[in-house]
């Protein structure tokens, strides 16, 4: 109910970035975009499978009946959670080790299936769970669930330390598979990988400590001095030592035409979307459906019958909720 509580405000919001990513890349970039799905499209098609499966599992969840099909549902939406970050991070790891052609239309599996792309990816999935549990910390916090607040707590922690354990294992590949990314990153980018450091162990802790004012600041820095960095690191390559900026770019008049675009959307969507942010979970704060689900083990068969005695509710809804 956590999750379902905090997601709901937000989730249709939560697809802007990657709509904007891609139009920005293609209209952009389009030498660089067509390397990058003409070699790398079996993980790109298993990322975008493991979104649709998820917005799938999480709208089916609220609106089936019945226990198994609710965790059919709840089953899809997790391991989905996993596809996604996954196989976006081996695309990343494959184009930091240079496994793209500047041409394009590389080996669909050898580019990724490879020990740096692999770790990217496992490194995707430990930071996505640990900023995710860090946020629910907070939004347990403010909904008065004390027992989803330590249990959130606990996951930000292990989260934290395998994505930090994945991360170090990642730049030991990054030295052995793509040497100039490395070169760049711990030379150009130390000052991004150091603040990435510094607010990790500083996010744990907080969190460690009790305290909470900090934990989202914290969290949201570690990972953008990583996204950032990462950005920095190929400078002046879009595709490491195969494709420079200045030969993928498109034409001037076009990229001037998409930073207008760009300045227009920020000045219009980021305000809406922060008012989203801030607004949409503090409706939700604190309120609770009458009914739990169905595999809320905690409601009792007496609770049942004194619930549809008092209302007149006859409800087939109310049978399947006996434990």
């Amino acid at each position: 109910m956590t999750i379902q509580r905090s997601l709901t405000p937000v989730w249709e919001a939560n697809h802007v970035w990657l709509v904007f990513i891609l139009v920005v890349l293609w209209t952009c970039f389009p030498t660089a975009f067509s390397a990058i799905f003409t070699t790398l499209y079996v993980p790109l098609v298993l990322a975008v499978l493991g979104i649709v499966l998820r917005g799938s599992g999480f709208a089916f969840r609220k609106s089936v009946e019945g226990l198994q099909e609710r965790r059919a549902a709840g089953a899809t939406f997790a391991i989905s959670s996993l596809i996604t970050p996954f196989f976006m991070g081996c695309v990343v790891g494959a184009i930091a080790a240079g496994n793209v052609p500047a041409g394009g239309a590389g080996d669909a599996f050898s580019t990724w299936l490879a020990p740096l792309p692999l770790f990217i990816g496992a490194m995707f999935v430990a930071t996505s769970a640990y900023i995710a549990a860090v946020f629910l910390v907070g939004d347990s916090r403010r909904a008065g669930d004390h027992e989803m607040e330590v249990y959130f707590e606990r996951r930000a922690l292990a989260a934290g330390a395998v994505a930090g354990i994945f991360a170090v294992v990642g730049l030991i590949a990054l030295h052995s598979e793509g040497h100039y990314v490395y070169n760049r990153l711990v030379h150009e980018g130390l000052p991004l990988v150091i603040l990435s450091a510094v607010c990790g162990v500083g996010m744990l802790i907080v969190l460690l400590t009790g305290g909470r004012l900090l934990l989202r600041p914290l969290a949201a820095g570690a990972v953008i001095a990583v996204i950032w960095g990462w950005f920095v690191a190929p400078v002046p390559y879009l595709l490491p030592t195969t494709l420079k900026l200045s030969d993928g770019a498109a034409p001037h008049a076009t990229l001037s035409a998409i930073f207008v675009v760009f300045g227009i959307a920020v000045i219009v969507i980021l305000p809406s979307l922060l008012v989203l942010y801030i607004l949409g979970p503090e409706r939700h704060v604190g309120t609770r459906p009458l009914i739990q689900g169905a595999d809320d083990r905690r409601i009792s068969a007496s609770s049942v019958a004194r619930f549809g005695s008092r209302t007149g509710v006859r409800s087939p809804h109310l049978a399947s909720l006996r434990p």
